[in-house]
C-alpha cells in the first residue's frame, strides 16, 4: 500500500470510528437521560432510571391540585414498592440553582423515619417540606404554606402523620417535659374528636392511638383553614387543594385522607 493511500485508509478509518461513538453515545442518552414527563408514572415495582425532570415555571404554571396530589400518590407507591427512581440528583442541583417551581407543600412529622422526599420519591424543587414533632400547626408553620402558596406557587397542602407517633403517644399521656408540653397542648384537642367508646384512652391502646393519629391530621387541616384567610380563600377558590394522609411506618403507605 503506497503512503498516500496508508494515510486516506487512516483517516477513513478514524472518521468511521467517530461516526459509531456518537451512535454509542446518542443511544446511551436514550436509555439512561431520556426525560418522563413530570406526570409520568412508571410501573410499581420496578425501578425507574430514566425521570431527571424537574419543575418549571411551565410545569407549576400548568399544575392542578389533583394532579399535583396525584404526583404524591404515584411517588408513595414507588417508594412502597420498591421502585423508586434512580435520579442524578448532583444534575438536579443544577437544573434548580436559577429557581424553584414546587407542585406542593408538604407537613409533616420530625420523625427520622418519616422524610417526605423518600415518602414520596420526590425530585429537587418538588416541594416544600414543613416538618415538626406531631406535625402540628402553628404561626410559624402557616407562614412557611402562606409563602410556599401565594408566593411560591404551589398547588397542593398536604398534613401528613404517622403511625406510632411519639408525640401523639406524648399527648395522649398527658406528657409534661419543657418546652415539648406546649407543643403537645397543640394535639390535645383532637382527642376529644376521637369517641368516648374507645378505652382505655392512652398510649397502650394502638386503637386509640391511630384514633387520635387520624384526629389530629384532620384538626391541623382545619388549623389552616381557620387560621389562614389568606389559604383558606385559595382553598375556598380551588386554586390550592388541602389533603391529609396517614403513613404506615410498617410498610411505607401513605392513606390519604379526601373526606
Amino acid at each position: 500500500m503506497s503512503k498516500r493511500n496508508s494515510i486516506l485508509f487512516t483517516i477513513f478509518s478514524l472518521i468511521i470510528l467517530a461516526a459509531f461513538s456518537v451512535v454509542i453515545v446518542t443511544q446511551a442518552q436514550k436509555t439512561t437521560g431520556q426525560k418522563v414527563a413530570p406526570t409520568a408514572t412508571p410501573v410499581p415495582g420496578k425501578p425507574v432510571n430514566n425521570i431527571a425532570v424537574t419543575q418549571t415555571r411551565e410545569s407549576q404554571k400548568a399544575m392542578t391540585p389533583a394532579r399535583a396530589l396525584q404526583l404524591l400518590k404515584d411517588g408513595n407507591v414507588r417508594f412502597a414498592t420498591g421502585g423508586m427512581v434512580n435520579r442524578d440528583l448532583r444534575a438536579q442541583i443544577k437544573q434548580t440553582a436559577e429557581g424553584q417551581y414546587p407542585f406542593a407543600t408538604i407537613l409533616s412529622c420530625q420523625d427520622s423515619r418519616t422524610s417526605n422526599d423518600l415518602l414520596f420519591d420526590l425530585n429537587k424543587g418538588d416541594a416544600f417540606s414543613l416538618r415538626i414533632a406531631g406535625n402540628i400547626v402553628n404561626e410559624d408553620i402557616l407562614g412557611g404554606m402562606e409563602f410556599g402558596s401565594k408566593a411560591a406557587g404551589a398547588k397542593l397542602i398536604a398534613v401528613v402523620g404517622h403511625t406510632k407517633c411519639g408525640a401523639i403517644y406524648g399527648a395522649c399521656d398527658n406528657v409534661k417535659m419543657g418546652n415539648l408540653t406546649g407543643l403537645l397542648d397543640k394535639i390535645k384537642p383532637s382527642i376529644a374528636d376521637v369517641p368516648p367508646s374507645i378505652t382505655p384512652r392512652d398510649s397502650k391502646n394502638p386503637k386509640f392511638t391511630d384514633a387520635v393519629t387520624e384526629a389530629n391530621v384532620r384538626y391541623q387541616m382545619r388549623q389552616i383553614r381557620g387560621k389562614s384567610p389568606i389559604l383558606k380563600e385559595m382553598i375556598d377558590r380551588g386554586e390550592v387543594g388541602l389533603v391529609g394522609g396517614i403513613y404506615d411506618i410498617s410498610t411505607g403507605e401513605v392513606n390519604f385522607l379526601e373526606k
